[in-house]
Formats: C-alpha cells, structure tokens, sequence
C-alpha cells in the first residue's frame, strides 16, 4: 500500500509538471491574483465618484515642495544679487570630479551663449542669431565676482539672462560655477 501511495504520488507530480508546461507561448497563463492586473485606481483623466468636482486629475497640497528642489525665494534685482554674493556659498566641499562634472553642465547649458572658452563668444551670438553679446566669464570683473552672485545670476537670470533655476539642479549649479572659477578663470 505505501508503495502505491509513493507511485502515485510521483505520477501525479509528473502529470501536473507536465501540464503546467504549456507549448502555446500565445495564452498568458492563468491570474491566480487578479487585482494585481486589474488596478482599481481611477486614470487621471476619467470620472471620480469621490470628490465635488468630479475629477481624478488632483493639484499637489499647497506648499508641495518637489523632489530635489529647494526653494529659492529671491529676485532679479541688483540688490538681492549683491546679497546673495555676500551671504549665499556652497554647502557642498568641491573635488577635481566636480570641476568636470561642471565642465560638462557648462558645455550643456553655457556654451552656446558664452563660447567655449567663456569669453561671450558664443554661437549664437557669433551666427548672428542673438544680437546681444553675453557676458564674459573670464574678465577681471567676474574673476572678483562672489561664487554666490553667480549662482544668483544662473538661478534667476541678470540682465538678457534668462533664468536657469528650472533647468538645472542646486548641486549642477555649483559644479558649473566651479568649473568657471578653476578651470576658465584659473582660479583655486
């Protein structure tokens, strides 16, 4: 009797390995947790029974502060660019990394205004495209210009600048304006 138990036992074991290997590669198998492949959420587009206006598609609470971003309360005005060059620095200490992490920040955002080597000449001002010449980040007026007056100038722009806030992380600002002052100005 056990040996019939023990047969029995391999031969179905056999018989359900062999069924559950199914040859048709077209049928998905069986959900064994269907609410898993069914979401009961609601798409941010469709009707919702659960609020006034009906709608799924919700605003972040006020307030709501977005990953990775700090706020920047400041403007564009001369006085708080002079502010942020006294009062605002790096939080973060600046490796040889860095600088080339920067290097290449720089040749994404800066270079087509500034021109490779900093000195305003950038393509689109070159081309003709852009009737103003930027600014020159290698005069002996930027080279005295405070590291936090500049992040000021990349946050909310200075002048014809635009603002690069949106664009470009706190940290990638930081490595930029490194790059600026060690590697363009030959600075330490």
């Amino acid at each position: 009797m056990q040996k019939f138990v023990s047969y029995s036992s391999a031969l179905l074991l056999v018989v359900v390995l062999l069924a559950s290997c199914d040859k048709d590669r077209n049928h998905p198998g069986y959900s064994y947790f269907p609410d898993m492949v069914e979401s009961r959420a609601f798409e941010p587009y469709s009707a919702n029974p659960n609020f006034e206006d009906g709608s799924s598609l919700r605003l972040p609470v006020e307030g709501t502060i977005p990953r990775e971003m700090i706020p920047y309360h400041f403007e564009k005005t001369p006085e708080e660019r002079i502010w942020a060059g006294e009062n605002i620095f790096n939080p973060n200490e600046m490796t040889a990394d860095d600088v080339q992490r920067g290097k290449k920040l720089f040749g994404i955002y800066c270079i087509h205004c500034h021109g490779e080597k900093g000195d305003g000449q950038g393509y689109l001002f070159t081309s003709g495209k852009y009737p103003f010449q930027p600014r020159s980040l290698i005069t002996d007026v930027m080279k005295t210009t405070p590291r936090g007056e500049i992040f000021h100038v990349i946050t909310v722009g200075f002048g014809v600048m635009g603002a690069h806030g949106a664009q470009i992380k706190q940290a990638d600002r930081w490595k930029i304006i490194e790059y600026i002052k060690v590697d363009l100005q030959g600075q330490k």
